[in-house]
């Protein structure tokens, strides 16, 4: 017996800010959307422990809680919000196929892409453990929390110069840890680290362990250990929060060869839009953004995405 194929107006790919705003949107527009959420329901900001620089939020608000606040607001105006991934994708003709990983097959008249980004770890268990508790792939979202306190940023690039600058200007001290003999960040970025006063470079130095205290669900980082791959020298650096700064993986595979990506894997998107090379197919938040990836960018580019949708399944009929 066939499967019936449900064929839908808007098809939604992941959920984050850029997702449940697209969804909020495009419900409000009599688009009906189906949204499949992906791995992570909710995106990066579930790592969060609180947020307090998105707009409306005097008190800040945690991060797992303003996502599932934004997925009941898209869920109340009418969108469609399901556990799932989509495993494949297929933009060739259209109505587009997509097919989930619960074997359900679906065709859409457009699509909107908001599988965002990964923010690459070290992979170390004691860097698991303190995730959300002092430890942070984003230092712009999470750097507030740590005013006038120590802190560790790891990592050789651009990413992390920009890191350790704005860190510097907020925190007591910031520790970069490089573990080459030189960075990879252009070379005003490396000048500037090197002559800020708040920045100590430790060269050579790998990370070996993430420490700090735990009572009960509590956790809260104190230091880091660290290596000297030259001399062998093993320390602990008292810090109270560490920034992972090695860069982000977009999460893109499923479209490869089909959508337009950038040298890094990120999705081109056309100036000023988030239209992707395929008509009909939309991009939004950190899937396209290597540069801001911010919650409220997310959101601003989910909202452009439905819009945008919307105008072109209108110019279709």
């Amino acid at each position: 017996m066939n499967q019936e194929v449900k064929h839908v107006k808007s098809f939604i790919i992941g959920s984050g800010p850029a997702g449940y705003t697209a969804a909020i949107y495009a419900s409000r527009a009599n688009l009906s959307p189906l949204m499949y959420q992906g791995m992570q329901p909710g995106g990066q900001l579930t790592t969060t422990s609180e947020v307090e620089n998105f707009p409306g939020y005097p008190d800040g608000i945690d991060g797992p809680k303003m996502m599932e606040d934004m997925q009941k607001q898209a869920e109340r105006v009418g969108a469609d919000i399901r556990w799932g991934v989509v495993t494949k994708a297929d933009f060739s003709n259209r109505p587009f196929k997509l097919e989930t990983d619960d074997n359900k097959s679906y065709l859409a008249d457009s699509v909107i892409i908001a599988t965002g980004a990964t923010a690459k770890y070290l992979g170390m268990e004691s860097e698991e453990k303190f995730k959300g508790a002092g430890v942070s792939g984003c230092a712009t979202c999470d750097g507030f929390f740590y005013k006038g306190k120590p802190v560790a940023v790891v990592g050789g690039g651009d990413t992390a110069a920009e890191d350790a600058l704005y860190l510097a200007n907020i925190v007591s001290k910031v520790y970069l840890i490089v573990r080459r003999d030189e960075m990879r960040a252009s070379k005003i970025m490396q000048q500037r680290v090197i002559d800020h006063p708040n920045i100590e470079v430790l060269w050579n130095t790998i990370t070996k362990e993430i420490v700090g205290t735990e009572s009960g669900f509590i956790k809260a980082v104190n230091g880091v250990i660290v290596e000297n791959v030259k001399t062998g020298d093993v320390k602990k650096l008292e810090i109270d929060g560490f920034f992972v700064a090695i860069g982000h993986a977009p999460n893109t595979s499923l479209f490869v060869g089909q959508i337009d990506l950038d040298e890094n894997g990120y999705i081109k998107t056309k100036p000023n839009s988030t239209k992707t090379n395929i008509e009909g197919v939309f991009a939004a938040g950190d899937v396209q953004d290597h540069i801001f990836r911010q919650a409220i960018t997310a959101a601003g580019s989910g909202c452009m995405a439905a819009m945008e949708s919307e105008r072109w399944l209108q110019a279709q009929d």
